[in-house]
């Protein structure tokens, strides 16, 4: 096994095991639920905005590990970070799961989210680790629900439809 996939691995284990910013935020501004039918994760996505910034950030609900690691590391990515910076990082994020963007390439602003980079070999668990970012991008524009099917998908166009998920 390769250095990279092993820290993959041990990273969705140790954020799966115990998540970060896990449970219901009290006092949420935003909040939106996320459904991906195919696998069945559903998770729900809580924020508190202040100033144009994430102020405090929490998640739960049902999901596969994969899932689960990508909202932890996402809560701790965006906290504290204005809304544009959180969704420059929802749309990198994206972009490197598709395969779009090259995490070994400089000018994102990524940093330990790139250890889901081999999820874009992974096509069935794509729509997985994207689930978290597309829920918070819904709740940021305070859109009930985000799902990775259809209609449903926050972000048209994002190619989740050729990621092997059709």
């Amino acid at each position: 096994m390769s250095a990279a996939n092993q820290l993959y691995q041990e990273v969705i284990l140790d954020h799966n095991r115990k998540p970060r910013n896990w449970g219901k935020l009290e006092h949420a501004s935003h909040h939106a639920e996320g459904l991906n039918p195919l696998c069945g994760d559903h998770i729900f996505v809580y924020l508190r905005l202040r100033d144009a910034s994430v102020e405090a950030i929490g998640f739960e609900g049902q999901s596969c590990a994969i899932c689960k690691a990508s909202a932890s590391m996402m809560t701790q990515s965006v906290k504290g970070k204005r809304v544009d910076e959180a969704e420059t990082l929802a749309r990198e994020f994206r972009e490197m799961a598709l395969g779009k963007l090259d995490p070994s390439a400089s000018g994102h602003h990524l940093g330990r989210l790139t250890v889901f980079s081999g999820v874009r070999d992974l096509p069935t668990r794509v729509k997985c680790a994207i689930l978290p970012w597309h829920t918070l991008h819904s709740a940021l524009h305070s859109i009930a629900r985000a799902s990775t099917e259809g209609d449903a998908d926050p972000v048209p166009g994002s190619g989740l439809e050729r990621a092997g998920h059709a």
